[in-house]
């Protein structure tokens, strides 16, 4: 394992960015885990400034990414871990610029605008002896970690369709760079939530040999696709689904599974997200374990059964991420995978140009 440290030692940790990356999910769950010490965050947005200065008052607050490099080289901040919660045209150079340093880097997804800037960032880090890995969170959604136990245990037979929808109503935007970024430089929702759901089917079937994408942009202005459709045919055999849509005021399921010997629907967005968002405590029992708002069902075409979902456990990165550190475990998302999941959207973006629907 490259870059292992002692067992002992707490991971010296940066947050660079803290709007809804570094500020919902990263902090709090760096907070929450005694393994990490948040010693520095980068932003340059007042609110968000003085949110990190009550939140972490030992840490270094810095204004920009160049400071905090500056700091490294004067020896007066010692690092061992870079948290990039920036957007995805920044992640090639601040990736570099840190495994240059001998620190290990996380970055958020999407991991960045093109497959050769992913490429770059992982021989960086191969080639200094440093850990880089991605931040899919969603790998430990409670909904999905239900899906992968009932495809694991058989329950559902052999697997023919897969259908993920991750929708909402948000006609207001984000609020941040995801309004109005362009495909180029890793806007849109096929690389922001196709991030997640590409990766998720992957994890659940396979390798994929074929796929095919409709993008679609409904706002004016400049920005990337609101409203996606893929479709992935994994060499298992399996046909996967999925929908990316910010413009939903009616949503659509959030999984529907149909085998050989039953079929299983869940509704709703697992709720770690929000949970965070209103400053729920990573490390308080019970975190994750949010009540379904409609019950997940499993049916084998004669009786249905409600089904509960397994707590969710985004937590689980950053100990995954320890482990590694500190023992040489494997990682929590080895970059390869995430290079994979870009690869294929990068080929969608290809063959499936954005039609915008603004003027029609």
């Amino acid at each position: 394992m490259i870059g292992q440290l002692a067992p002992a030692n707490r991971i010296r940790t940066a947050i660079v960015g803290f709007g809804v990356s570094g500020g919902v999910f990263h902090g709090p769950l760096l907070a929450a885990n005694p393994l990490f010490s948040v010693e520095a965050i980068v932003t340059g947005n007042p609110a968000r400034t003085a949110s990190a200065r009550e939140r972490f008052p030992r840490a270094l607050v810095v204004s920009d990414y160049a400071g905090l490099l500056g700091r490294i080289d004067d020896g007066s901040l010692e690092l061992d871990l870079v948290v990039l919660g920036t957007p995805p045209a920044l992640h090639r150079d601040q990736a570099i610029a840190a495994a240059g340093r001998g620190l290990h880097v996380v970055v958020d997804k999407p991991f960045a605008p093109s497959v050769e800037d992913a490429q770059a960032m992982v021989d960086a880090a191969a080639a200094a002896g440093v850990v880089l890995t991605v931040f899919q969170n969603r790998r430990w959604d409670g909904d999905f970690l239900t899906v992968a136990d009932l495809i694991g245990s058989g329950r559902l037979g052999e697997v023919h369709t897969f259908e993920s929808r991750f929708e909402w109503w948000r006609p207001e935007g984000f609020g941040n760079w995801r309004d109005t970024a362009g495909v180029e430089d890793g806007g849109g929702l096929l690389a922001d939530l196709g991030s997640h759901l590409i990766d998720q089917a992957v994890r659940l079937f396979g390798p994929v040999d074929a796929a095919r994408a409709y993008l679609r942009r409904h706002s004016d202005g400049a920005g990337g696709d609101e409203d996606s459709f893929v479709e992935l045919r994994h060499a298992s055999g399996v046909v996967a689904r999925l929908w990316m849509n910010g413009l939903a005021p009616a949503t659509g399921p959030r999984f529907h599974i149909l085998g050989s010997r039953a079929g299983f629907t869940s509704w709703g967005l697992d709720g770690q997200e929000a949970a965070l968002a209103a400053g729920a405590d990573p490390a308080r029992p019970g975190y994750g374990a949010v009540p379904s708002r409609e019950p997940a069902r499993l049916s084998d075409g004669a009786t249905t059964v409600d089904v509960g979902l397994a707590p969710g456990d985004y937590p689980a990165f950053y100990r995954l991420l320890a482990d590694a550190l500190h023992r040489g475990a494997p990682l929590p998302v080895e970059p390869t995978e995430a290079l994979e999941t870009l690869r294929i959207i990068r080929e969608l973006h290809a063959g499936a140009p954005i039609r915008s629907l603004a003027h029609i």
